[in-house]
This record gives structure tokens, C-alpha cells and sequence, in this order.
């Protein structure tokens, strides 16, 4: 949950990264099947800014995804249009929304969700 929730904070608003260097150079190359319909496969590469090392509590975790997820829908495209990711770079708040719908279903089919 904590996980998600990291990757939700960039297109509300609430964290700012600049493209990494690897992904100026990769993804051109890669954005188009990371945004297509085929869901994420296992085992894709995370940048340390997503992984969660401590122990967090899983209602805290709970609340606060479901309300990222509330403002990010609120928010609706034009919210998270030109928000920069830090592998991808600049998306368009479509991109956006196509990569968390995928990123959400991805974790979420882990747990049988």
C-alpha cells in the first residue's frame, strides 16, 4: 500500500522528481508498452523512491492510498497533465492515468484483488 501510494504522490502533486537519466535514454523505447493494454509483468525494475523498507501500519497505509486515490480521480486529467514521472518524464494526465490504473492492477493481482 505504502508502495502505491509513493507512486500516486508525483501526480497529485505532492512529490517532484526530475526525469532520472536511464529514463531519458529508455524511455522512448519502453513507454509505449508500459501504457499499452497489456497488464505489467513481474519483477519490473523500482526506483529506490518506491521501495518501502520499514515497517508500516496497515490501516494508516489503507487511509492514505484511498484518499490519494479520491484526490487523484478528483483531480482528473488536467490535475496530473505535465506532472513529470521519474523514469518517464513529462506525461500527460491521460498517461497518467493509464499508468496508475496499470500500477494499482498490478499489485493489486498479486494479492488476488
Amino acid at each position: 500500500l505504502a508502495h502505491c501510494a509513493v507512486g500516486l504522490e508525483y501526480p497529485v502533486g505532492d512529490r517532484q522528481k526530475s526525469q532520472v537519466f536511464i529514463g531519458k535514454l529508455l524511455a522512448p523505447f519502453v513507454r509505449g508498452a508500459a501504457l499499452g493494454e497489456k497488464p505489467f509483468g513481474k519483477n519490473a525494475p523500482t526506483g529506490p523512491e518506491f521501495k518501502i523498507v520499514d515497517e508500516r501500519e496497515f490501516a494508516a497505509e489503507h487511509r492514505k492510498l484511498s484518499g490519494l486515490v479520491t484526490r487523484f480521480c478528483d483531480l482528473g486529467a488536467s490535475g496530473a497533465d505535465g506532472k513529470v514521472h521519474s523514469f518517464f518524464g513529462r506525461l500527460s494526465g491521460e498517461q497518467w492515468g493509464r499508468l496508475m490504473y496499470k500500477h494499482l492492477d498490478h499489485h493489486l493481482r498479486q494479492f488476488n484483488c
